[in-house]
């Protein structure tokens, strides 16, 4: 594309975004209780996760779709951001909107003051 992003803006093309938040901005709103979905790996997510968070690892989400809810806002993280920003993708493509992302994932999620599990050692990586 000549011109770069800026020209598709200029011609007038659809764009859309993505909401990102930080790991202190999650932990604010996890007081409210939100629908929160960790994009991990199973191991990722078993070994130490947020309480009360649905796994939904990149690689099936298609399969999972119908878990996802469409009616209400939800929050998507994975380790570091990379992960849960292909998710975040992927649904706004399949018709979600109201979602957000966080910026450095479980990584910086599990620095603030948010209820994770206790670590447990991995015995698999899948």
């Amino acid at each position: 594309l000549k011109g770069g992003f800026d020209a598709w803006k200029a011609a007038g093309k659809e764009v859309d975004t993505v909401k990102r938040i930080s790991a202190e901005e999650f932990a604010r709103e996890f007081k409210d209780k939100p629908v929160v979905i960790d994009v991990r790996k199973k191991s990722e997510y078993d070994s130490q996760h947020v309480e009360g968070a649905l796994n939904i690892p990149l690689n099936t989400i298609n399969q999972h779709l119908a878990e996802i809810p469409k009616d209400k806002p939800f929050i998507l993280h994975c380790q570091g951001g990379y992960r849960s920003m292909i998710a975040a993708s992927l649904l706004k493509q399949r018709g979600w909107d109201d979602l957000v992302d966080v910026e450095g994932g479980f990584g910086a999620i599990k620095e603030m003051d948010v209820p994770v599990t206790e670590y447990q050692e991995p015995k698999t990586l899948l």
